[in-house]
């Protein structure tokens, strides 16, 4: 049979091609499959190796927090062999069965098949570092500065957690911390008007600066801690969820200052009553004190041996409180820059604290149940008083009227006359935790958020309900169909 040209011309241009693709995409292939160290590889060991082998503990006097450390082998040799992971003590410890297993069976988990996998193909590729890393750059850091956050469910299946809310300086609407963003309700009708997405997983704790800015206490859980400034007004909005929603995570009309960034929770905020200091508070124990005019720090503070939960300033903005899990509510003298006094009849972890209106005496509450005053001049108790049946999570002040709220695991918000030093009123109707409480600017509102999303806001004057609502966008609760007995029927 006779064959054209044109037959073999065509068919040496598809045997070309075929040869160019394999030729062209082996090395593409290659370099998909590549592992990344600080993409892959840093994420498992700041999972399940940095909480003991970091700069402070370091054990085994080994630091794994830097690449160029993590291969020193703190008290061994380099734990990596490139190329050759059965040759790498790093190998060995993760898949022995044995004593020396890391992390170690007291500890945690044996890291997943996938996991090591990972692992393995890195050594074997050379264990390299990313292209643009130094051996010394802080793994922490770099991981928390690569991380994107996810937008915030358009509709939420389940309720989401209400950690803390704080309602408008004009008292018409309310701000609540949700998961990855603030929702900003009608105060009255309890409408969802706005949200805004934020970088912080939790919001632990709000207050607003004089020029109307939110201030944020934020947090990713054993991640990092943020304390951050939004203009809640600003921003060109899209829906989602059928609401108006603004990026405060990019755009910075509405993320206007991004103030502190660290590797664990906020969740202490105070500002003073001429709103020229701002005061936050963590996990890391360091209570920080900023200048507002110029966002200097002033004070770096360690006074606590463990988490601070709460922060408030004295009326004349010369001492700082703060509530510790260390079982002390402390107070600071910030211009000797010195501790003024330790209140530690709590027993228990202190989770709040604020002051009287005229500054003699400091009101904290905490696991023990009690809302304790005591003197400032001398630390002696002075009373407590009574009213909650469990853990007290919150105590918060109202800005320009003498009363206080406090908020319980009873399922209870109550008021309280911080004068007088007696109770007020009793606000029911939870049906979870009462996790964080506010107060409108005048003292006429009060507001509780719930571990299971419930919103409540009442009146003072008589602790009459103004309107409920769950904060999760979308919720629709799931209600339980209850079959009537034949008598109920009326059969």
């Amino acid at each position: 049979m006779i064959r054209s040209d044109r037959f073999y011309c065509v068919l040496c241009a598809v045997i070309g091609l075929a040869l160019a693709a394999v030729f062209f995409s082996a090395p593409q292939a290659a370099r998909a499959q590549e592992v990344s160290f600080i993409k892959d590889i840093a994420p498992i060991l700041k999972e399940n190796c940095f909480a003991c082998h970091d700069a402070k503990k370091k054990k085994g006097k080994l630091d794994m927090t830097t690449y160029e450390n993590f291969r020193k082998g703190g008290g061994k040799d380099d734990p990596i062999e490139p190329g050759k992971h059965k040759e790498s003590y790093l190998y060995d410890v993760l898949v022995t069965d044995g004593l020396n297993r890391m992390p170690p069976k007291d500890v945690g988990d044996a890291l997943t098949k996938k996991q090591i996998d990972l692992i393995v193909k890195w050594i074997d590729q050379g264990a390299k570092l990313d292209g643009g890393l130094k051996p010394k750059d802080d793994l922490q850091r770099e991981l928390r500065v690569r991380w994107t956050p996810p937008q915030p469910f358009a509709s939420y299946a389940k309720p989401v957690i209400v950690n803390s809310l704080v309602f408008t300086p004009d008292g018409k609407k309310l701000v609540v911390g949700g998961y990855h963003e603030l929702t900003i309700w009608d105060a009255t009708a309890g409408k969802l008007e706005k949200r805004i997405f934020t970088r912080a997983e939790r919001a632990w704790n709000m207050l607003f600066l004089p020029d109307g800015k939110l201030v944020v206490a934020g947090t990713r859980p054993g991640q990092e801690g943020d304390v951050r400034i939004y203009d809640i007004n600003a921003g060109k909005p899209t829906m989602h969820g059928g609401v108006p929603s603004v990026d405060g995570v990019n755009d910075k009309k509405v993320l206007v200052k991004d103030l502190l960034q660290v590797e664990d929770a906020i969740h202490g905020l105070a500002l003073s009553s001429d709103g020229k200091k701002l005061a936050a508070g963590g996990t890391d124990r360091i209570l920080r004190v900023w200048d507002t005019a110029t966002w200097k720090l002033e004070h770096g503070i360690e006074n606590h041996a463990d988490w601070i939960f709460g922060l408030a300033f004295s009326p004349d903005g010369k001492y700082i409180a703060s509530a510790s899990r260390d079982k002390t509510a402390k107070v600071w003298d910030l211009s000797a820059k010195e501790s003024l006094l330790t209140f530690p009849d709590h027993q228990n972890p202190v989770q709040a604290v604020v002051f009287s209106p005229d500054g003699k005496n400091g009101i904290s509450v905490g696991d023990d149940t009690n809302v304790r005053v005591w003197a400032v001049s001398g630390g002696k108790q002075v009373k407590t008083i009574g009213g909650h049946s469990k853990q007290i999570f919150r105590v918060v002040a109202a800005l320009k009227a003498p009363i206080i709220a406090t908020a319980s695991a009873d399922m209870t918000v109550k008021t309280f006359d911080p004068v007088a030093g007696t109770a007020l009123k009793s606000m029911t109707g939870f049906t979870d935790f009462v996790l964080c409480v506010a107060l409108s600017a005048d003292g006429s509102l009060v507001a509780g958020g719930s571990y299971n999303g419930e919103v409540r806001i009442f009146k003072t004057a008589d602790a009459s309900l103004v309107t409920s609502f769950n904060a999760s966008p979308g919720y629709v609760a799931k209600t339980v169909e209850v079959k009537k007995s034949l008598g109920e029927r009326g059969t």
